[in-house]
């Protein structure tokens, strides 16, 4: 069944997510709204699972086209980690932390991957994004949030927190997973 409006709603707790996919989805004349609310997460080592249930638990709450999103910063010499666990351990280890594991390691590769659901009465979709890079190795940049400082994507000598938002949209995971979404939804308007 077809999707019937432009407009859609965003549930998640975070401003700085919403903002990035605001400014994403507005190049495809979505409009988006941001429900705020923190949906509890189940703990897995699949984004997609992760963004799933977040979707479900937000349905049950608003029967509004919705999307959902969890992303997560994964480093190569850390085997992975922090993954689905980045926001638990941006609060507890923090980017010192991060960068205090990851002092004398060479391997400095990492990828950022997002998840996006999508959800309506009649439908549920997910888009991955990935964005490769480097851990830099100290904080740089005041903009964006999490792991921002410490994150270099492929092409770019800047952290996406030295970057602006419009910037970062040309490189984030979440801006390519956002992306084929939009792609999608737009071909499902009636």
């Amino acid at each position: 069944m077809p999707v019937l409006s432009k407009l859609l709603y965003f549930a998640t707790s975070n401003k700085h997510k919403f903002d990035e996919a605001r400014d994403v989805l507005k190049n495809y004349g979505i409009e988006l709204r941001m429900i705020n609310r923190k949906v509890e997460e189940i703990q897995s080592e699949n984004l997609k699972k992760i963004a799933l249930h977040a979707l479900k638990k937000a349905l049950v709450c608003d029967k509004l086209p919705m999307i959902v999103e969890d992303a997560g910063l994964f480093i190569n010499a850390l085997n992975g980690f922090p993954g689905p666990y980045s926001s638990y351990v941006h609060k507890t280890l923090g980017i010192d932390g991060i960068i205090k594991l990851m002092r004398k390691k060479d391997d400095r590769d990492a990828e950022f991957r997002s998840v996006v659901a999508f959800g309506s009465s009649s439908v549920v979709k997910t888009y991955q994004g990935v964005v490769k890079g480097k851990i830099a190795r100290k904080p740089r940049g005041k903009s964006g949030f999490g792991f921002d400082p410490i994150f270099i994507p492929k092409g770019s000598e800047k952290t996406f927190a030295e970057m602006s938002l419009e910037d970062k949209n040309r490189y984030s995971h979440r801006a390519i997973a956002l992306r084929k979404f939009a792609r999608w939804f737009l071909k499902s308007i009636v």
